[in-house]
């Protein structure tokens, strides 16, 4: 039976995991893979962007030569996968995973799928996530939904150790001890823009909202105390007289943004500390994005955004 396309809208090609293996089947396929996307105008010296290059000799650790800077190279120099041992075959594997999986995938089940150890199979994810570092939409027009939401348990189940060390890490808490996150969905272009932040007070949520849209943009909000003071043109709904949608005032978007981030958090995920939970938001915004593209396109797209990135493991660990 032939599949059914919605009216209008272009078909999304997923593919299988059988059909995955058939086209990567050697190390040999991945790296051509992800030399295409590295070099697309050619192979270049990731060090002095030199384009006289040569293969290595056989007993040079790394596939390539530059005659500019006389040094050998591969794909991952200059990328967030420098210096990883791993098989690049394997990094294939892990962004396929991590990017057909709505929710995310846990490094508990990236370590066994994949056959590398938890520890590494963590850092992989997070060198992923690294895609998304920084990444804040911005400028967005028409219709812009704000809402913010809370991430973590109640301070008052909390130990008095690990309360000192939030209260010394300067980790960001709110009410309850949990992190807030504020995050703003643009109806017309479906993109999302998140960050954690200290607070959504009187200040903070409007400098947010100026940050990532236009002036004449109209705002969509609950009746949240941060918002009273925007200046903007602004719609609002009052959840707490369940008033959910008013024509068309309602944060409904954004809000189903957060459930599917805490459907990972909770059911993927179990526990996302403080420090790295902007990661994970910042990733799902990503996600998000992409979530209508092609799943090679979607690889494609990651693979891009990991040059010129860097994540050391201690930068993850430290604090």
């Amino acid at each position: 039976m032939a599949s059914r396309k919605s009216p209008g809208k272009a078909h999304r090609e997923g593919i299988s995991l059988v059909q995955f293996c058939d086209m990567f089947p050697t190390e040999e396929s991945a790296r051509k893979w992800f030399e295409k996307i590295v070099w697309p105008n050619g192979r270049t010296c990731p060090r002095c962007g030199c384009a006289d290059t040569r293969k290595a000799s056989a007993t040079s650790p790394l596939p390539y030569y530059c005659r500019g800077c006389q040094k050998p190279f591969s794909v991952k120099i200059g990328t967030a996968l420098q210096k990883s041992n791993l098989p690049l075959r394997k990094w294939v594997f892990a962004i396929y995973l991590e990017m057909t999986n709505l929710k995310g995938v846990s490094s508990m089940k990236l370590h066994r799928d994949i056959n590398v150890s938890q520890k590494s199979a963590w850092f992989m994810l997070h060198r992923i996530r690294e895609a998304w570092s920084g990444e804040l939409e911005k400028a967005f027009e028409g219709s812009v939904e704000i809402d913010e939401s809370m991430f973590g348990g109640r301070r008052a189940n909390m130990s008095n150790a690990k309360r000192k060390e939030l209260r010394e890490a300067g980790m960001r808490q709110g009410p309850q001890g949990k992190t807030i996150a504020i995050g703003a969905k643009n109806r017309e272009a479906g993109k999302v823009a998140a960050r954690v932040v200290d607070s959504v007070d009187g200040e903070t949520l409007p400098g947010f909202v100026d940050q990532v849209s236009e002036p004449d943009a109209t705002v969509c909000t609950d009746e949240a105390r941060g918002c009273k003071g925007m200046n903007r043109d602004r719609e609002s709904v009052n959840h707490s007289v369940s008033e959910y949608v008013r024509e068309m005032a309602h944060v409904n978007g954004i809000e189903s943004f957060w459930s599917m981030l805490k459907r990972g958090y909770h059911g993927v995920y179990h526990h996302v500390s403080p420090k790295h939970l902007e990661r994970y938001i910042c990733e799902c915004a990503g996600r998000h994005k992409l979530r209508e593209a092609d799943t090679l396109d979607q690889m494609r797209e990651v693979v891009a955004r990991l040059v010129g990135k860097r994540v050391l493991y201690r930068e993850l660990t430290e604090g």
